[in-house]
């Protein structure tokens, strides 16, 4: 009997021991900065997902070195970030949704260690009148969709029913094929770029070079782009009318500058 009593005060104890590890673990305060315009370090351990909180919705811009790397889901204004392997610090912007406000991260990963703590980002609770001045006369910037609809019509729709947006202007591109895909077996052109407040949308024709057909996916371009939206997802072989599409890209930066 003393031998079953002894049992149970030791299962008792261990599951007050596991209690009490997780409770401390889920009370683990946040880091909590303010954001000054001086780059922020977010340290990663691989395999170890985080959360960051912005004031509001955000975009990520991953830099083409990191697309294998780094995964990274947005909700709202929380960001989760899980680094799938080790990597240096790196310079990775985020930018409001709602204002068009950037914040500079300097994010890497270790194999071990890392902070799992959640990181909570906010603003100073006084912007200067200048702050405010600068957003005031700020151009108008239009939203992913907007733009990626824009610039298809601008291709495909007839100049009777293409509808222009406030503050949109066009900008120069390259007038040459670049290395926008990687592999080798797709030429990419671009066709033409325009400009909205602080954001780009540029069209690139994509075309299949090889006897095979090809299929299309973000994670094969090069370049840190917000959004990527192809017209077909599929090259059919070079030669046959369903060769080439476009691409329609979201970028912070002129096209040749992405990069």
């Amino acid at each position: 009997m003393s031998r079953m009593v002894f049992l149970t005060a030791i299962i008792s104890l261990c599951g007050l021991l596991l209690f009490s590890t997780t409770a401390a673990a889920a009370l683990d305060p946040a880091e909590r900065i303010v954001w000054r315009k001086t780059p922020i370090t977010l340290e990663l351990g691989v395999g170890q997902e985080r959360m960051v909180h912005f004031p509001g919705p955000v975009s990520v811009g991953i830099p083409g070195a990191l697309q294998h790397r780094l995964r990274i889901q947005s909700s709202g204004g929380t960001v989760y970030w899980l680094a799938q392997q080790a990597f240096p610090p790196t310079r990775i912007l985020v930018r409001s949704l709602d204002d068009g406000l950037v914040y500079l991260l300097d994010v890497a990963a270790a194999p071990e260690g890392g902070n799992a703590a959640p990181m909570e980002i906010s603003l100073p609770r006084q912007l200067s009148p200048a702050t405010h001045d600068e957003r005031a006369t700020a151009p108008e910037t239009q939203g992913y969709v907007s733009l990626t609809r824009f610039a298809a019509q601008q291709l495909y729709a007839p100049q009777r029913l293409q509808t222009p947006l406030p503050g949109v202007v066009r900008v120069p591109v390259p007038d040459a094929p670049v290395p926008l895909v990687r592999g080798g077996a797709i030429v990419s052109t671009p066709l033409a770029s325009w400009r909205s407040g602080h954001r780009f949308v540029t069209m690139v024709q994509l075309s299949n070079t090889s006897p095979e057909a090809q299929e299309l996916q973000a994670e094969a371009l090069r370049g840190a782009w917000l959004a990527a939206t192809f017209q077909h997802h599929r090259l059919l072989p070079a030669g046959d009318e369903a060769d080439h599409t476009v691409v329609y890209l979201i970028s912070d930066r002129p096209f040749s500058r992405v990069f």
